[in-house]
């Protein structure tokens, strides 16, 4: 499982990404990311979520976001990509 840090914002989200797209190269059949560590986030989290989608799609992998928080669900609401990212 892929660990979301406790901040996500645009600061952090560069380095976030490589680190989970590092750790995603080598999973296997799916792509869970726990999400609910997240505490303090802004719209960075639904791009590097977006873009670590991407990554595990082109990988042919099941993609899934455990533990979503109110706020990115909120975040993920107001900017439409709710569906996409499928938040549990």
């Amino acid at each position: 499982m892929l660990a979301l840090p406790a901040q996500l914002t645009l600061r952090e989200a560069r380095q976030t990404l490589a680190a989970l797209s590092g750790a995603l190269a080598s999973a296997q059949g799916e792509a869970v990311v726990d999400a609910s560590p997240l505490t303090q986030i802004d719209s960075s989290a639904l791009a590097v979520l977006l873009e670590l989608k991407r990554q595990a799609a082109s990988r042919g992998l099941r993609f899934e976001v455990r533990g979503a928080p109110p706020r990115l669900q909120d975040l993920a609401r107001l900017y439409g990509v709710q569906g996409l990212l499928a938040l549990t």
